[in-house]
């Protein structure tokens, strides 16, 4: 059987979880259930919020609109938050939604907005972001929902880093040479360090910028191939491979 159940839906709620427990579902939600997935009454939902892992519950319709769940088992219990922290700079707000939602299923842990001179805008909705995370992480069957950092300058950011967090830099000017290769002689597989991982703007990083990130220990430059990427695009694929090299997927 499979370790994980597609066919119940998923849903993240900010309430303890406990057997037993009933709780209201808030209106949008039940007309997910109820209108949309067509749901019926003792049918199941499996239910998690970061803390607690993941419970089955059961509806019990409160009249043709609205439904409470009742907890009746955890079915899967919390892991480890990840500690991949994902820095960006924000992009256009339909291809931030696909990178937000890209990065949490690649296994973020933590998304850190951070501005750059080539940064396309510097307002971002971290509500919405905050949503991005958790519509992926129901769809995906992710437990621990990532953490979302106050957005900041670029030398803000790499301070606030740990020293011991390789920060893995995605520098369309590093040689284009073998990504995997590269990361191996950053760090040992066998025992990797927190990671951090940086892409920047469309318009890719100012000279002094460059620097600044050059400058910092414990910092790892690569290429992601000949092509120049988009930054949704770049972020799938250094996540890809950061996760195969040295994360949760070696």
């Amino acid at each position: 059987m499979a370790a994980y159940d597609f066919t119940a839906p998923r849903l993240f709620v900010e309430a303890d979880l406990a057997e037993g427990r009933v709780l209201p579902l808030e209106r949008a939600q039940a007309n997910y259930l109820l209108t949309v997935l067509r749901r019926a009454e003792g049918e199941p939902v499996l239910l998690f919020n970061g803390r607690d892992g993941e419970w089955r519950a059961e509806i019990v319709p409160q009249g043709r609109k609205s439904a409470d769940l009742r907890v009746v088992a955890q079915t899967r219990p919390q892991p480890a938050p990840s500690d991949l922290h994902y820095l960006f700079a924000p992009l256009k707000t339909g291809r931030l939604d696909y990178m937000a939602q890209k990065a949490v299923e690649m296994g973020a842990g933590r998304l850190q907005p951070v501005f750059t001179r080539f940064t396309q805008g510097e307002r971002i909705k971290l509500d919405r972001l905050q949503a991005n995370a958790i519509e992926a992480a129901e769809q995906c069957g992710i437990l621990a929902v990532p953490e979302i950092g106050e957005p900041d300058r670029l030398p803000a950011c790499l301070a606030a880093l740990d020293p011991g967090r390789l920060l893995v830099f995605c520098d369309e000017d590093a040689p284009v040479t073998d990504p995997v290769a590269a990361l191996r002689g950053a760090a040992d597989p066998a025992d990797p360090p927190p990671l951090a991982v940086l892409v920047g703007p469309e318009g890719g990083f100012h000279p002094e910028e460059r620097a600044l990130i050059a400058a910092r220990p414990n910092t790892v430059a690569l290429s992601l191939g000949p092509r120049i990427l988009r930054a949704d695009t770049a972020a799938v694929a250094v996540l890809a491979l950061v996760q195969a090299v040295l994360g949760d997927a070696r």
